[in-house]
């Protein structure tokens, strides 16, 4: 059956309509699952990207050592402070909210985490992260990599400012959106007065209707449009109508977390966030600035952990804290720390396998004057790849590599 002149001008209005939409929202409008629906409960990444290179040592500390003391005369915590999770480690005192997290069996501390020769460039060490390699020339990512054995799986790059792209996400079937704000996924009509755009929203609700007969041609780009009009509406409504279970700390991770607690909210079948937040590259006046830092990603962490889980979504949730390499053992004649190499990786999650994962770091033996390693990077990403994601990690990272102990069985 041939489209007729009304089934075509109303799909062109459709086509015009929907190409001022972004298009994630036609690309997985039809795809995607809603809530109660199968797929709809999958599990979610969230990654939390700590650039310029986070302290340690200063993060997850090993009071009960000497030589920590010794290496840290200004920069050392208080025992007392510290958020003990054992008779000899504890956490910063500003990780007060992930603190509770480990109190409520939600959180995971991988200790000593690297790579082999480390890279003490922020570009490079950054690009081995994110690319889940070591090889000379990155050009693709992990999770870009992920992706491509999860067909029609929504990812986002929740920015700030003119925050570009990460690496981690190139190599992805379709490009990942990378936005600041619910606005951005606002559907624009193509009409030049208000009247013309009522019109076309008439035109696109008309064609939302059940169709009897033969379907045409046509249809598939009219349906496409018609769901792409509808996520659109849908998106911007939770825009104005979310209310966050918990209160958000008026920080920029924590709006960029908050925001994609909305897009989880939206139930499009999003499976993978990445955010970041800058200024770990402390080199002088550590102290003060480090504790604001880190207070910023915890308290963040945690508001949007227990606003998602009173949602229901505790066990689809895993975040993962990253930065391209830790600091040195001892402090500089800046009162600050310089670049290094092993740190800690921070695990929040229902399904979390709750408490320490390896040894940290000896303050004795050291390799170049860097922390030496005791996980590889991508023992971690293997774990989150097999045991969470469901994607084979051999394929991803080229490699076998022992998954860590970080979910529960």
């Amino acid at each position: 059956m041939f489209p007729t002149r009304r089934d075509f001008l109303q799909t062109s209005s459709l086509v015009a309509c929907g190409l001022s939409v972004p298009t994630f929202l036609s690309r997985t409008a039809l795809a995607a699952p809603t809530a109660g629906k199968p797929g709809a409960k999958d599990t979610i990444l969230v990654v939390v990207q700590l650039t310029g290179g986070n302290d340690g040592l200063n993060t997850v500390v090993p009071f009960a050592d000497p030589e920590y003391a010794k290496l840290r005369p200004t920069l050392k915590l208080p025992k007392a402070q510290l958020k003990k999770l054992n008779d000899s480690i504890g956490l910063h005192p500003s990780l007060d909210g992930l603190a509770k997290l480990w109190e409520e069996q939600s959180l995971c501390v991988v200790q000593g985490v690297g790579y082999p020769n480390p890279n003490q460039s922020h570009f490079r060490s950054m690009d081995i992260w994110q690319a889940g390699s070591t090889v000379q020339t990155l050009t693709d990512g992990w999770l870009g990599r992920a992706l491509q054995a999860m067909p029609a799986t929504p990812s986002f790059h929740v920015k700030y400012s003119s925050e570009g792209s990460p690496l981690a996400f190139d190599g992805a079937p379709v490009r990942v959106p990378s936005i600041a704000s619910l606005d951005e996924f606002q559907l624009q009509l193509a009409a030049a007065s208000s009247a013309d755009k009522k019109q076309q929203r008439q035109l696109i609700e008309e064609a939302a209707k059940p169709q009897t007969g033969k379907p045409n041609l046509l249809d598939f780009v009219k349906r496409t449009a018609v769901h792409t009009y509808a996520s659109s509406e849908r998106l911007q409504e939770l825009a104005k109508n979310y209310q966050p279970k918990v209160p958000y700390p008026n920080t920029g991770l924590a709006n960029r977390l908050k925001l994609a607690g909305q897009l989880i909210s939206a139930d499009m079948g999003a499976r993978i966030f990445y955010v970041s937040i800058d200024g770990f590259d402390t080199h002088a006046n550590q102290l003060n600035a480090h504790a604001n830092l880190l207070k910023e990603v915890s308290d963040a962490m945690a508001a949007f952990f227990k606003d998602m889980s009173a949602r229901g979504h505790k066990d689809r949730i895993l975040m993962m804290t990253f930065s391209e390499f830790g600091r040195r053992p001892y402090e500089n004649g800046s009162k600050g720390t310089d670049h290094g190499a092993a740190a800690p990786m921070l695990l929040v999650g229902g399904k979390v396998k709750p408490g320490l994962v390896g040894e940290h770091p000896s303050l004795t033996d050291h390799q170049f004057g860097n922390l030496k390693h005791k996980v590889d990077f991508r023992q971690v990403y293997a774990a989150i790849l097999d045991q969470w994601l469901g994607v084979n990690s051999k394929d991803v990272l080229g490699q076998t590599f022992e998954p860590v102990p970080i979910l529960r069985s």
